[in-house]
């Protein structure tokens, strides 16, 4: 094991991004694409190396190499300071650095996704089908984004038809009873662009070999279909229609199962009004619903549904070719009904906001940007402006970077209004007097890029006041929402990468997180300290045929938590001990006359099994293989 880590840090590893590379092309050279654009941090077009912010970019590339099925698969194996794990009935739950997933937005093609379990979206909702990239911007984004930015955004954007034509299909199965289905087919004609996606996955239940909080991975069942409709009546116009379903069933029990469905669907238009003018116009539809399905009398009754009605104006004007003002604002309807609510009710409210935000490009390589937001929020009269600013200064190949963002995460309906049995072991209510979480998140960073190496090191502070947090209430006799005292989180971020002409590459990624409370209530957290994240590859390509071998790993830290536990009735908080782990994953992918890729996996190669599983240990039974075959049927026909 020694001797695997000295060889892997040898070859010098990690990349803040990877390149978007073509389907069919495995021979990279470089392993960052600072030309490309990118447009979350800014939500403008800008290439990479000239935002201001620090920007992760996980490529297509990089997600075939990884065969990951959903974005909580990609993340934790290419992002330190990302940690996945299960909540209540199974569901996963995210941390990043600190950062719940009720705290970190994230969008398909820049609209939100609605829906939660356990304070988190859906993650298998979010399947990598037809992905062109994901990108990460972490801290506070409130001033472009609003609530539930305060920890970050986290941006899958779809691939487009590039071709007159491509189909893809392809299918994995491993060796504890997991499958995998997929295809994907893009058409390009005239003026239409067209690309539809369906995946359709089964996990078989897993028995794991040790005591634990649980002793059975639950089965689940998930059909996923999108279609993207493109159409440019002039050069200067693009309209766009989505709409996309999806469905997982988990077997939960031997009588009951748990259904989980997703209707989304959109319209935009987006208008190039004269160089440098651009104006777009969306509308959004989101409904994500819950229900119990009944074995024995095949009742399926529906019990939570989350409904998001958005409209988006935004307007970008660029003087004198470098400076571009950005102006815009939305409107969104949210509907909740839950079984969370007492006798199963619905609240809903409406939210609006306004912001601005100009980008400066001055003399001697000075890049500015500041912005400010309005919120508003009908059903708690929230109003909130959230403010930042960012530079970057170049020196040589080297890029400064500067951040501070304040953020806000306003109560949602389920903290404010929840009054809910839970399985008859206390009552947890809601709280109308909550005030916003507030935050003011400082970065400062340095970037060395040169050919095809790229180091950067990143400092962090957030200061969150008000964090909305579930404790225990002795007036209540049962747990309650309520605002805790300030958090600081601090940390830092450092990485290199590199990739060689010869086809070796790599990547090491190490992230440091602290996180305290000041003077009150418990922090209830199980934020690990210390993260490391780790590959190796070697990528090569002879004439037809191609060959990637990549040995990725990551390595997590131990850490003692302080939560709430049945061992004290709910009532108290004790302290946790979560052991660290290290989980290691071989991936061999063979190329075949551009159109037939085989990717054998062997997943944790040391066979890693926790002497007791607990939420925050990886669900394994120990070494397990897969074999998936992927097939572009319009590379038969050339």
């Amino acid at each position: 094991m020694k001797r695997l880590l000295t060889i892997i840090l040898s070859a010098i590893l990690y990349t803040t991004v990877f390149a978007q590379t073509t389907a069919d092309s495995l021979d990279v050279l470089r392993n960052v694409d600072m030309d490309q654009v990118v447009v979350t941090a800014t939500r403008t077009p800008r290439q990479l190396k000239e935002v201001p912010i620090v920007t992760r970019v996980i490529g297509n590339m990089d997600i075939k190499r990884m065969d990951a099925t959903n974005v909580g698969d990609l993340l934790e194996s290419e992002m330190p300071g990302v940690e996945f794990t299960y909540a209540m009935n199974q569901q996963q739950q995210l941390n990043i650095q600190g950062f719940g997933g009720s705290s970190v937005l994230f969008l398909i093609d820049g609209e939100r996704v609605a829906g939660e379990t356990h304070d988190n979206v859906d993650y298998q909702r979010l399947n990598m089908g037809n992905v062109a990239r994901i990108e990460i911007v972490k801290g506070a984004a409130s001033s472009l984004y609003g609530s539930q930015a305060i920890g970050g955004v986290i941006n899958i954007i779809s691939q487009d038809a590039t071709k007159p034509w491509s189909v893809n299909v392809n299918g994995r199965v491993g060796t504890i009873g997991n499958q995998r289905y997929g295809a994907t087919i893009n058409i390009r004609k005239d003026k239409i662009k067209s690309s539809f996606n369906a995946l359709r996955e089964q996990t078989l239940p897993i028995r794991l070999p040790r005591d634990g909080v649980f002793e059975e991975i639950y089965a689940n069942n998930t059909w996923n279909l999108k279609e993207r409709l493109k159409y440019n009546p002039t050069e200067n116009i693009t309209l766009t229609a989505r709409a996309g379903y999806f469905f997982r069933e988990m077997e939960s029990s031997a009588v009951i199962f748990n259904r989980y469905r997703d209707f989304s669907g959109g319209l935009k238009g987006e208008w190039k009004i004269a160089e440098g003018q651009n104006a777009e116009i969306s509308y959004s539809y989101d409904q994500y619903d819950k229900s119990d399905y009944t074995v024995a009398s095949r009742l399926d009754i529906r019990d939570y549904s989350n409904v998001q009605h958005s409209v988006r104006g935004l307007y970008n004007h660029t003087f004198k070719g470098k400076h571009t003002l950005t102006i815009g604002g939305d409107y969104l309807r949210d509907y909740l009904l839950t079984y969370q609510f007492a006798n199963g009710g619905s609240f809903y409210q409406h939210t609006a906001d306004a912001f601005a935000q100009m980008e400066l490009s001055l003399p001697k390589d000075w890049q500015v940007v500041g912005g400010t937001r309005f919120d508003y929020y009908s059903d708690t009269k929230l109003k909130h402006v959230s403010s930042k600013v960012s530079f970057m200064k170049k020196i040589g190949t080297i890029s400064l970077r500067g951040y501070y963002a304040g953020g806000f995460k306003s109560p949602n309906l389920k903290e404010l209004y929840t009054s809910w049995n839970m399985q008859n072991m206390f009552m947890i209510y809601g709280n109308a007097q909550l005030k916003p979480e507030i935050s003011r998140n400082y970065s400062v960073s340095a970037e060395y890029q040169h050919r095809n190496a790229n180091v950067l090191f990143n400092v962090f502070h957030n200061t969150v006041t008000d964090r909305i947090s579930l404790v225990w209430s002795k007036l209540h006799n049962g747990m309650l929402y309520d605002n805790v005292n300030k958090v600081n989180i601090s940390g830092l971020d450092a990485s290199i990468s590199t990739r060689l002409g010869c086809g070796i590459g790599g990547k090491f990624a190490y992230t440091y997180t602290r996180e305290s409370v000041v003077d009150g209530k418990p922090l209830i957290s199980s934020t690990r300290p210390h993260l490391v994240s780790l590959r190796a590859d070697y990528d090569k390509r002879w004439y037809k045929y191609g060959i990637n071998i990549s040995v990725t790993g990551k390595v997590l830290s131990a850490t003692d938590a302080t939560e709430y536990t049945a061992n004290t009735g709910f009532q108290e908080v004790e302290t946790i001990h979560y052991p660290g782990y290290t989980m290691w994953k071989l991936l061999v992918t063979q190329r075949i006359v551009n159109a037939i890729s085989i990717t054998a996996t062997i997943d944790n190669i040391f066979d890693y099994i926790p002497d007791y599983f607990n939420t925050s240990s990886p669900a394994t039974t120990g070494r397990t293989f897969s074999i998936g075959v992927s097939v572009d049927i319009e590379e038969l026909w050339k």
